[in-house]
């Protein structure tokens, strides 16, 4: 399938993105761009309830690099899909810019987690018949309509190619996701998370699933996008010694946050 057999079948108004730019860092006494108050979470297994989250509080400034670290198991990534509105909580409560989003209707959260939200993943979900540049277009290509899509599309390219260059994958454009080495996918994944200037990056388990020499350059990937573009990041990770390259670290223990 290709870039342009993919902009017809998924089609969805939106309004056009300008490039690869980030607002700039808030105030540091602005309220918390991401906050979650008293999250519960559970889930059913068999007959039996099992409880991930027990009473989450987390406050996020804008231009935040925070590392959930904790061992398999704790609710770190239950945390994060909570975060991004890709779960709901079973009480709580998630805000973003002092609008609480947990509750909102499928569309909205459709609409936050392509707009608002970038989201990197551990097995990096590309698209695997479409080239590296197509698959960082794809958001774009669902955002807008098919004509407002194609009036733009040189200019979405261009931005494409740019964050492509940005993560070192210029030369590799046209190239699919099986041609293309675990990093090389997360790298294009990155810039695929970029492509709509999102306000926040949640990052899940980026690093999980590549050695050890090639996650750190995904975690220094990250921290340059986090000093450079001032870009509030939420990483989530079970290796103590890559949430220590985040600027704050909490531990998720059981459910609940045990230390900051």
């Amino acid at each position: 399938m290709s870039e342009s057999q993919l902009a017809p079948a998924i089609t969805r108004p939106g309004v056009t993105t300008t490039g690869p730019h980030f607002a700039p860092p808030a105030s540091p006494r602005a309220e918390a761009q991401l906050r979650a108050v008293a999250l519960c979470k559970s889930y059913r297994k068999g007959k039996n309830t099992v409880r991930v989250l027990a009473g989450v509080d987390l406050s996020i400034q804008q231009g935040d690099f925070l590392a959930i670290e904790g061992q398999s198991g704790s609710g770190k990534s239950t945390l994060l899909h909570l975060l991004g509105t890709l779960d709901r909580p079973d009480r709580g409560e998630v805000y973003f810019a002092g609008q609480r989003i947990d509750n909102v209707g499928r569309r909205q959260r459709d609409r936050l987690r392509n707009r608002t939200f970038g989201m990197i993943f551990q097995f990096y979900h590309l698209l695997p018949e479409l080239t590296t540049i197509e698959n960082v277009l794809a958001p774009l290509m669902i955002q807008h309509s098919v004509w407002s899509y194609l009036r733009n599309r040189r200019r979405f390219r261009k931005t494409a190619a740019e964050l492509l260059e940005m993560v070192g994958l210029a030369h590799r454009l046209t190239h699919r996701p099986c041609e293309l080495s675990g990093g090389e996918m997360q790298r294009a994944a990155i810039a695929r998370s970029l492509i709509t200037e999102p306000k926040c990056l949640l990052a899940d388990e980026p690093t999980g699933n590549l050695d050890q020499t090639t996650g750190r350059e995904i975690v220094d990937l990250l921290r340059n996008l986090n000093r450079q573009r001032r870009l509030t990041i939420v990483m989530v990770t079970h290796d103590r010694s890559l949430a220590g390259q985040a600027q704050r670290v909490v531990q998720l223990v059981d459910g609940r946050i045990a230390a900051a």
